[in-house]
């Protein structure tokens, strides 16, 4: 038995994760197939490390593909000097023909970039939850999981808005003028959850980053109902963070 676990060799992953969500993260990462090997809790992140055992090389399916790889090689050598005389005899007329269509398609461009300069639009339209039955069910789903993973891919640059709160806010790394602000769906409660992933505005500078509308307020901190336009960045697995950019933001 002995011998055999010395065999054994582990991959291991350090995930890094918000105070307060490490449950959550750890369960995820379980189901997957990790083991939580050790946790080091800090001021605002606590930093996981999780192993599992590295699945075995597949050396046959290698061998394989590498033997396709090489004929195929030589299937690619063998048609290029058959086809090169063909190709030297079409040159003349070819060079003909692109001199021509590059013409065109020079004539072509200017009109097109005349067309999209007039036509390109004003302002880009917010998904809410009365026109986006997709931003509607992210609101009331799980805070992370498939649904989140699919939303942020299928809409990621898309501008969407909906009434939130700042749930946490810590300084950004070692700097004191720039935040990490969690933004969590609906009124700010300690008591319960309104559904909806763990949004972020990472690295931002609540004076400029933000874009106040309305009463500009002196402060803002854990606990502020805003109105939240912003337009959807990425999901990260491994915080289970759903990073957005702000647009907008007014105090409700």
């Amino acid at each position: 038995m002995a011998d055999t676990d010395v065999q054994v060799q582990f991959e291991t992953k350090t995930v890094n994760t918000i105070r307060g969500t490490e449950s959550m993260t750890i369960a995820k990462w379980e189901k997957d197939g990790w083991e939580l090997v050790s946790q080091d809790p800090g001021k605002i992140r606590t930093q996981l490390v999780f192993r599992r055992p590295k699945p075995k090389p597949p050396w046959r399916l290698f061998a394989i593909l590498g033997g396709i790889l090489v004929v195929l090689a030589i299937v690619i050598v063998i048609g290029v000097n058959l086809s090169g005389d063909d190709d030297a005899e079409a040159a003349p007329a070819s060079s003909s023909s692109a001199a021509s269509s590059a013409q065109s398609a020079a004539t072509s461009d200017e009109g097109s970039s005349d067309e999209a300069r007039s036509s390109a639009p004003a302002e880009e339209p917010a998904l809410t939850v009365d026109n986006s039955e997709d931003l509607a069910s992210l609101l009331s789903g799980p805070a992370d999981g498939q649904s989140v993973e699919k939303f942020a891919e299928e809409h990621a640059g898309q501008v969407i808005e909906f009434d939130g709160n700042i749930a946490a806010m810590a300084p950004h790394g070692s700097y004191t003028t720039r935040y990490d602000i969690l933004i969590a769906n609906g009124d700010y409660s300690e008591e319960h959850s309104n559904g909806g992933p763990n949004f972020q505005y990472r690295d931002v500078n609540v004076t400029n980053d933000l874009h106040f509308t309305g009463k500009v307020p002196d402060t803002i901190g854990i606990g502020d109902n805003v109105h939240v336009v912003a337009r959807v960045g990425q999901y990260e697995e491994d915080t289970l963070l759903f990073l957005l950019e702000p647009v907008s933001t007014q105090v409700r």
